[in-house]
């Protein structure tokens, strides 16, 4: 593929809910751009977009994939981005390397959650929107219920460009509102102009559509429009184009991406209606100090370039797509990765069509391309020239709040499984992994069950590892309410040199994280260089608690009685007896188990916070308030004890269908009730007793 300069340079992300046709939209633009030989299909598994074995077997995106296309002198390079929520972090990859977002909507279903968030998700990111109504051969696809289910849930700045002529639940015939001509299609997808079909009163309707959203784009137009006025085609080219640039319009195409129906006239009005790269990609970074820079959109300028995904395969080696913001990436110009300070070596650039790599010269300002073997490069890093170095913002990820431990299939493995998530966390950052030193278990966190039941069939896949998941452990504590005194005496004399420790210990509650040690011996019944030894046997026996084997806090413990031998006593001896006197005297001193209780933090529609509320209270939460978090939501905020926390995410999934999503914190341990505390007792003990 030829190089093109940013003003011919089109990048739009497809986005939308699951199962609305998006990667088929994109097989259809490569298949009639000739950038693929053959129409993908998902259910066939052999789309150019979805190549991973997962999304192959699941029949479903997964990830990010990127291919360019050449339409009418211009390059667009088509982005197709996951729709189930669970891989959200590939919309927002997508979104960060876009220009423009095309929304795909299911002719049959309408505007679902996906659609809402797909467009919630451009807002954000400062993109051009457009929408596509695909399916419309289906015969239970229904239009215009779904174009004024847009209308109504987006606002009059959806705008109609491509329609359908439908005759007996066929919609062969596609009207372009611009050029006012008709368009039937063929079997075989080939298209010939027709006569404008009789469609009543719903054809000027559709017109009268298309002007209000022109009016709103200036004030002469709005006066023209109030004035009952015809607008001159002209004007509504114009300013269709000038609303979709400035984002007062959201043009509305129609067509069904299996048949390749209207996918055309879609290509040709994006070429002259989305915005460039040099239009919309300029940016603003910051530089060393903090300050902002403004990065124009110039391959002659010095290279600023922004890594927005990573693919971290044991076969192809490791890839990082980047999007050029200004100047030029290629083998003979020197980058530094701003994160690290270091300069990267690149060997050799690529334009990716979905897995397949081609070699070229260079990514230009306003392209994407890829970069193999950079090793230390990672998703959201910047890239950029020596002598202007600058820092562009990353990608913003969403917040993984769905946590399961990872255990190894065969034991001996652990080692492996943390290197292989370790590998999938570089690809995928919205899995986070950590291990826990307390409840020595490693722990996998990501967007959902669909998520990690994914990562856990890629480990097998891609490095033969196998592992299962299980329900993370609670990292309790235990503690005690009452102050006693405790002797721990260790004697063992049978003979020539022995051992013998004798301390009396006064425990009692304080408030402090772990151990507060102090001694008030008197009278030398305790030689002071013993001291260390006996804090050492205490520190080292809170480690596991009288109850359930938990670590021991909050406890303050006072040497202030003993007695030694010359010869038999040892620090050794002394640590021994220490640890007698905490089992002697903790089961007196009415120990209690703490829990972890975690700040919840919800935001939910309007509609579902009584839900919410309702669940806190049966997973023994406390409400804290509530405040409104604009667009119809609410926050809710709540103390939860971190145990009935588990399958949180589920359920807030499940009740928001997918709007709502939360943060959850430690903050501190709170004792435990009476009837929680005894089930986690004896699950400790049949856990030892195993």
């Amino acid at each position: 593929m030829k190089q093109y300069d940013a003003k011919k340079i089109i990048n739009i992300a497809l986005a939308g809910h699951s199962g609305c046709g998006k990667t088929s939209v994109a097989e259809s633009i490569l298949y009639l751009a000739k950038a693929s030989d053959r129409l993908g299909k998902v259910a066939d598994g052999n789309t150019t977009l979805d190549f991973d074995s997962e999304e192959i077997k699941r029949r479903v995106s997964l990830m990010t994939a990127v291919a360019p296309i050449e339409w009418k002198g211009s390059k667009i390079n088509i982005i197709d981005t996951p729709g189930l929520f669970d891989f959200a972090g590939g919309v927002a990859e997508g979104m960060r390397a876009a220009d423009t977002a095309l929304i795909v909507v299911s002719g049959k279903d309408g505007v679902n959650v996906g659609t809402e968030k797909a467009v919630e998700a451009a807002n954000e990111a400062g993109l051009t929107k457009m929408f596509f109504v695909n399916g419309l051969c289906d015969e239970d696809a229904r239009f215009y219920r779904v174009f004024e289910n847009l209308k109504s849930t987006f606002g009059p700045s959806v705008c109609p460009v491509v329609v359908p002529y439908i005759v007996d639940g066929k919609a062969n015939t596609y009207v372009n509102l611009f050029d006012y001509k008709a368009y039937e299609y063929s079997a075989n997808g080939t298209a010939k102009p027709t006569a404008l079909p009789d469609m009543g009163s719903r054809l000027e309707g559709l017109r009268e559509a298309i002007k209000e959203a022109v009016a709103e784009t200036s004030e002469d137009l709005l006066d023209k429009f109030i004035m009952g006025e015809e607008f001159t085609p002209e004007e509504i080219i114009l300013g269709v184009s000038q609303g979709v640039k400035d984002g007062t319009i959201c043009p509305v195409f129609c067509g069904d991406a299996q048949s390749t129906f209207a996918i055309d006239q879609f290509l040709n009005s994006l070429t002259w209606l989305a915005p460039s790269a040099a239009v919309k990609g300029e940016e603003i970074g910051v530089d060393l100090d903090g300050e902002p820079v403004e990065i124009s959109v110039n391959s002659d300028a010095a290279t600023a370039a922004i890594v927005f995904k990573t693919v971290a395969d044991p076969f192809i080696g490791r890839l990082s797509y980047v999007k050029v913001v200004s100047g030029k990436i290629s083998p003979d110009i020197p980058v530094l990765n701003m994160r690290t300070g270091s300069p990267e070596r690149i060997t050799k650039v690529l334009t990716m069509t979905g897995k397949k790599q081609a070699d070229t010269n260079y990514i230009g300002a306003g392209d994407i391309g890829a970069i193999p073997k950079l090793v230390s490069t990672k998703t959201g890093d910047t890239l950029c020239s020596p002598l202007r170095k600058v820092i562009l913002e990353g990608v913003k990820y969403p917040v993984s709040s769905y946590s399961m431990a990872i255990y190894p299939a065969k034991k001996g493995d652990e080692d492996k499984v943390a290197q292989a998530v370790g590998k999938l966390a570089d690809e995928d950052p919205t899995i986070r992994f950590e291990s826990n030193h307390e409840t020595h278990e490693m722990v996998i966190s990501g967007l959902g069950e669909q998520h990690l039941d994914v990562v856990i069939s890629r480990l097998k896949s891609k490095y033969n590892v196998e592992a299962k998941l299980q329900k993370p452990k609670i990292a309790y504590r235990e503690t005690i309410r009452k102050k006693v005194s405790a002797q721990g005496r260790y004697k063992k004399q049978s003979g020539g040199h022995g051992q013998f420790g004798d301390v009396w210990i006064e425990f009692e509650p304080f408030d402090t994280e772990n151990l507060e040690f102090a001694e008030r011996v008197v009278g030398g019944a305790v030689p002071k260089n013993f001291f260390p030894a006996v804090e050492k046997g205490l520190r080292d026996a809170i480690k596991k608690g009288v109850l359930a084997g938990y670590p021991t806090v909050g406890i303050k413990a006072t040497l202030y009685d003993g007695s030694y031998h010359p010869v038999d006593s040892s620090e050794m001896s002394f640590k021994t007896a220490a640890s007698l006197a905490y089992k002697n005297g903790i089961p007196n001193a009415m120990p209690t188990l703490l829990e972890p209780i975690g700040s919840l933090k919800a935001t939910v529609p309007d509609g579902n916070m009584g839900d919410v509320m309702g669940e806190v209270n049966k997973r023994r939460g406390r409400v804290m308030g509530m405040s409104p978090a604009g667009k119809g939501m609410q926050v809710v905020e709540a103390e939860v004890p971190m145990a009935e926390m588990a399958d949180f995410a589920t359920f807030i999934r499940q009740i928001t269908q997918g709007r709502g999503s939360f943060e959850f914190s430690f903050v501190r341990y709170e004792d435990c009730p009476a009837n929680v505390a005894q089930k986690v007792i004896e699950a400790a003990k049949a856990e030892a007793e195993e």
